[in-house]
């Protein structure tokens, strides 16, 4: 900083004064204070008082005065200007902690020259709330009071000096607010089919930082090929998933989310049920087994069998009557055909005699064994031929009953 004061003669004697500390600094050439920051030179009809490094006790009001008569004089003003310091002494610390719902002033003093203006501004741009009834993006002033603070006032506030002279300075602290852990879940009830991956997950908020994990029947879920576990944390919160891959039945059930720090512990649970894989639509084939089959045949074949059964046994009466009556008409011996063709009868009805397609011994001789014979023939073709032969129990069985009753008819017959 120099500081002039014009001369024209350099025989006068030249002096410069501090006022404000009633000091003599130098007299023509020579320095009289015992500041080395202090000098004097002439140049061009002009004495230059020279201060290096202004300090501030430099400011004041200077005065050069010529040694004449009458003493000519000139004084001036020396400005000292000091950017802002912020006196982290006096200030709150970096960092600070509070409860939620508790209130705290958060102080930022600074010294300079000019004295330095003070301002608060959050550092993620959001607005700043004061008292709870307004917001500012820019508060003003040393102290910035908060009350009930809130979780969503957590983060870093930037107190900023500012005096006209740069550069101009700033603090940073961070407002922590502790609370207790606290989880949301979108879906408490997650369903997929066996055999998928699904994924299930939890969102928290705490503060201090919580631990947060997974817990099934009981115990930790821990990365691995079954599960795969994801966290995200944005300051205060955390999103928490986990993937269960390929589910099996020991995997339905419920999970839990657990989230717990210094001040106390929440969960929150999942569960996981099965559900049936989407069915797409097919072809319907119908299958038909050799049960259904029998099932169906059988019981009309044996009603068949039945009924010609039934009208074989009509038609063999009529029949035999018819023979009966032309054998009587005929011969006058009637008893002795009756007994011949009844002992005809039983001998081809027994597995061992006559042949098994006719009745044919029914005949014994004469035009009266003729018509005995057809009619024979009719019972003959309808217990040995069908159209499809039933169950062989069932039918060895029907014929058997059928022998013992055309004998049985034979013989009453013979006996009429």
């Amino acid at each position: 900083m120099d500081m002039p004061c014009p001369c024209p003669r350099v025989t006068r004697s030249v002096a410069w004064i501090h006022i404000d500390r009633q000091m003599i600094l130098t007299i023509h050439r020579h320095v009289i204070s015992r500041i080395p920051r202090y000098s004097i030179t002439y140049t061009d009809n002009t004495w230059l008082l020279h201060v290096n490094q202004a300090h501030q006790d430099d400011r004041g009001y200077y005065m050069c005065q010529v040694n004449t008569n009458p003493m000519i004089s000139q004084v001036g003003y020396l400005q000292v200007v000091v950017p802002p310091n912020i006196l982290d002494i006096e200030s709150t610390p970096s960092s600070v902690a509070v409860r939620e719902n508790q209130n705290i002033n958060m102080t930022c003093r600074a010294d300079g020259f000019p004295t330095p203006k003070i301002i608060w501004r959050r550092e993620d741009g959001e607005e700043i709330a004061v008292e709870k009834k307004k917001k500012v993006l820019v508060y003003d002033g040393d102290v910035l009071p908060l009350t009930k603070v809130s979780r969503n006032e957590m983060g870093a506030y930037l107190c900023i000096a500012t005096n006209g002279v740069p550069p101009s300075v700033s603090k940073r602290i961070i407002l922590d607010v502790e609370f207790s852990p606290m989880i949301w879940v979108p879906n408490q009830l997650v369903g997929a089919p066996a055999g998928t991956d699904v994924t299930i997950d939890c969102h928290t908020e705490a503060h201090p930082k919580a631990i947060i994990y997974w817990v099934y029947n009981s115990v930790m879920v821990l990365p691995s090929k079954k599960y795969k576990t994801d966290y995200t944390e944005n300051s205060y919160r955390a999103h928490m998933k986990l993937t269960i891959r390929n589910l099996q039945y020991g995997d339905f059930g419920n999970y839990r989310c657990i989230s717990k720090n210094s001040l106390g512990e929440t969960e929150g649970s999942i569960r996981v049920y099965e559900i049936p894989l989407p069915s797409t639509p097919s072809k319907q084939v119908t299958h038909t087994t050799v049960e259904s089959r029998e099932s169906n045949i059988i019981p009309s074949l044996r009603n068949d069998t039945t009924k010609l059964q039934q009208t074989d046994v009509y038609g063999m009466k009529n029949d035999l009557f018819t023979g009966s009556g032309s054998s009587l008409a005929g011969s006058g011996s009637s008893s002795a055909a009756s007994s011949s063709s009844s002992s005809s009868m039983q001998t081809s009805l027994l597995p061992g005699g006559a042949s098994g397609n006719s009745l044919s011994a029914l005949s014994g001789g004469g035009a009266g064994g003729g018509s005995g014979s057809k009619g024979s023939l009719a019972i003959g073709k309808s217990m040995f031929y069908t159209e499809r032969p039933p169950n062989t129990n069932a039918a060895a069985g029907l014929l058997h009953r059928l022998s013992w009753l055309s004998a049985g008819l034979i013989l009453l017959l013979a006996a009429l």
